[in-house]
């Protein structure tokens, strides 16, 4: 069985990316008492005593990366990585645990993606890559061959990343951005060629 971590908008991708894999979804937990139920799943404060720590499996199915890394170090319960099977993944890449891969995206060959990693919709991630922990590629972004993206980095929607490039880690890569040369950790850059217009220390 798998347990979903976060009942929100994230959590329907990842319950029907389950669905499609024919995996049973046993409930959700969720903080907020206000939610009860999800896509006709239960969503529950905090996780039952029935859970079985050898055989069920959990995925944190929020879209925020500190809080997914914050949650994840105050468990030692194993993870499930769901792809959607409609995702083009090489054989010869890896995906790390907790991570999910959306409908319709793309990873060639050589690929590395970290753990708790999201890949979301359509985005494509060329050869050689390595994505980090705690990563969010958007929809529809595009990254070229050859390019590291640090840990907890969000690209945003759209966004273009030219081959051989490295993204700092805890980076935030604005929609549309078109990235031609390396980026600092901790930067936020937009526009077309994209700019640095803050900086935050992590």
């Amino acid at each position: 069985m798998v347990y979903l971590i976060g009942a929100s908008g994230h959590a329907k991708v990842i319950i029907e990316i389950l669905e499609e894999l024919n995996i049973p979804i046993h409930a959700l937990q969720d903080v907020n008492p206000a939610i009860t139920s999800l896509l006709g799943y239960e969503v529950l404060q905090e996780l039952p005593e029935s859970f079985n720590t050898v055989t069920d499996r959990i995925i944190i199915s929020i879209g925020n990366n500190a809080i997914r890394k914050k949650l994840t170090t105050l468990t030692d319960r194993k993870f499930f990585t769901a792809v959607h099977p409609s995702a083009n993944v090489s054989r010869r890449s890896s995906i790390g645990e907790g991570s999910v891969v959306m409908a319709g995206v793309s990873i060639n060959s050589s690929v590395v993606i970290g753990k708790h990693a999201i890949i979301n919709t359509n985005a494509s991630v060329d050869h050689d890559c390595v994505v980090g922990d705690y990563v969010h590629i958007s929809p529809n972004a595009a990254i070229a061959g050859i390019v590291e993206i640090g840990e907890g980095t969000h690209v945003g929607i759209g966004a273009s990343i030219i081959q051989g490039v490295t993204i700092g880690k805890w980076c935030t890569i604005g929609a549309g951005a078109v990235i031609i040369k390396d980026v600092p950790d901790g930067a936020t850059v937009v526009g077309n060629p994209g700019r640095i217009i803050k900086t935050k220390s992590i």
